[in-house]
């Protein structure tokens, strides 16, 4: 059932908007054809009535045998009239209390006209046996009002009536049946599409007002996850209302405070390694001052390690440091330049179409993190093949080496700072655990990603993507 919920908060104040206009679309319809039919109740009640004081009127003046004649003149198929002797309404009890009423008020109205008695009955629709237009049919080429005319005729002649019997003094019943004048639907063949264009409209409206209304904290979305990626990115445009204006006001605040927090820690990082080299190549001048000897080697080697790791967290520390513009880049010739310098890796030259693969980023960090991937894979892996192929908007750069590949649960953790599978710090095993946490930074503030897994004929996989531009 959640699936087929809105998941997002301006679907949801667009879904219940919608549904609340139906809700009192329908509602409002609902009570105007309501108050239509009372109101058509009432309105035929006082016809009859008004039909029945007429008839009456006209019948009671004249003499009694002639009233029958009288009546047939009067009569005709859409309002039938006659006298008898037996009333056309047998019932004597009324089907409800507005007919029970309604009957009172004919007695007392027309008593002075000779009235004893009154009875008020609904009759069901008559059904018409010729459906043989007859010799009263409208003509194909009549005008607008004589076809509006013919029309409503035809359906006073199949609609329900109000059957009367009226009883004079002398006990003689005039009966007749008033039609109930029919009630057109609210929906019709010429108002529905109104219906649906006013709806079409309102629902046209409400969706570019919602889209115009949270656009800002669609680019608030977008703009936090840029800060994600890259905290050096430009600050979020104050402007729209002032809920936005506040929360935007806010994010640039936190950017601030994330800038100035991640510059501290790349200087102090930075300048601490560098500060290092000072006393480290005192260490090594006073080595050569030593003869030669097992401990001189031992502290040697260790001083190599010292520096190694400086550099690295050097390398780490300042790779961000370092303001290198964005532009655009041939990345087919990048990364075949890289592969050049290592005789240990084989490159599938794509064909002409694959070579044209051009991405924006800054050339010296995107260098450095190819580099950094095909040293890894050379490094723990011996040997390497590298592909580059576009992949949907993106270009794919695989590296497959030939090394015992990473246990599937430290895949992730060869990203982290100094997470190395080799635990230990040997430079014969490989560095120092920060080449792929440079090489997927670099990667993710260009737009792409690294992903790693162990390929099923053996060794690891590294995927590089970056987005492609025309």
């Amino acid at each position: 059932m959640k699936r087929f919920l809105p998941q997002s908060l301006p679907s949801w104040i667009l879904l219940i908007l919608i549904a609340g206009l139906l809700t009192t679309q329908v509602a409002t319809l609902s009570i105007v054809s309501r108050d239509r039919t009372e109101s058509n109740d009432v309105l035929e009640l006082f016809r009859l009535s008004e039909r029945a004081y007429t008839l009456v009127k006209v019948l009671y003046a004249a003499p009694g045998p002639e009233r029958k004649q009288l009546a047939a003149a009067l009569s005709n198929s859409a309002n039938p009239l006659s006298m008898s002797d037996q009333p056309a309404v047998t019932s004597v009890i009324a089907a409800d209390d507005s007919l029970a009423e309604l009957e009172d008020v004919l007695v007392a109205r027309l008593q002075e006209f000779g009235v004893t008695d009154a009875r008020i009955r609904r009759v069901s629709a008559r059904v018409p046996t010729n459906t043989a237009p007859g010799p009263g049919a409208p003509d194909p080429d009549a005008g607008l009002i004589e076809r509006q005319l013919s029309a409503l005729a035809e359906d006073f002649s199949q609609s329900d009536g109000l059957a009367a019997s009226i009883k004079f003094k002398d006990g003689q019943w005039l009966n007749f049946v008033t039609p109930i004048a029919p009630v057109n639907p609210i929906f019709t063949a010429q108002t529905l599409p109104l219906f649906i264009s006013v709806a079409a409209i309102v629902i046209a409206m409400s969706i570019w007002a919602m889209r115009r209304l949270t656009a800002p904290y669609t680019a608030l979305e977008q703009a936090v996850k840029r800060i994600g990626e890259d905290v050096k990115s430009p600050p979020l445009p104050e402007f729209g209302s002032s809920e936005y204006k506040s929360a935007a006001r806010a994010v640039n605040a936190m950017q601030a405070q994330l800038k100035e927090y991640v510059a501290d820690r790349e200087q102090l990082a930075a300048a601490l390694a560098h500060d290092l080299r000072t006393p480290l190549t005192r260490i090594r001048l006073r080595l050569e001052l030593l003869r030669k000897s097992p401990l001189r080697q031992s502290l040697t080697h260790d001083l190599n390690d010292i520096e190694a790791i400086s550099r690295s967290v050097i390398d780490f520390a300042t790779y961000e440091i370092v303001d290198e513009e964005q532009e655009k880049i041939d990345f087919w010739s990048l990364v075949d330049s890289v592969t050049d310098n290592y005789p240990q890796v084989s490159f599938d030259k794509p064909a002409r179409a694959s070579r044209r693969l051009i991405c924006m980023g800054r050339p010296i960090a995107l260098r450095r993190c190819v580099t950094n991937l095909v040293d890894n894979a050379v490094t723990y892996g011996g040997k390497a093949h590298i592909s580059l192929a576009p992949s949907g908007g993106d270009i794919l750069l695989t590296i497959h080496d030939e090394g015992p590949g990473i246990p599937q649960a430290k895949l992730d953790e060869v990203f982290q700072p100094f997470r190395r599978v080799e635990s230990s710090r040997n430079r014969q095993t490989g560095g120092f655990g920060l080449g792929l946490t440079i090489a997927r930074n670099i990667a993710r503030r260009c737009g792409g990603d690294i992903k790693l897994e162990n390929d099923v004929k053996g060794g690891l996989r590294a995927e590089l993507r970056i987005p492609r531009i025309a």
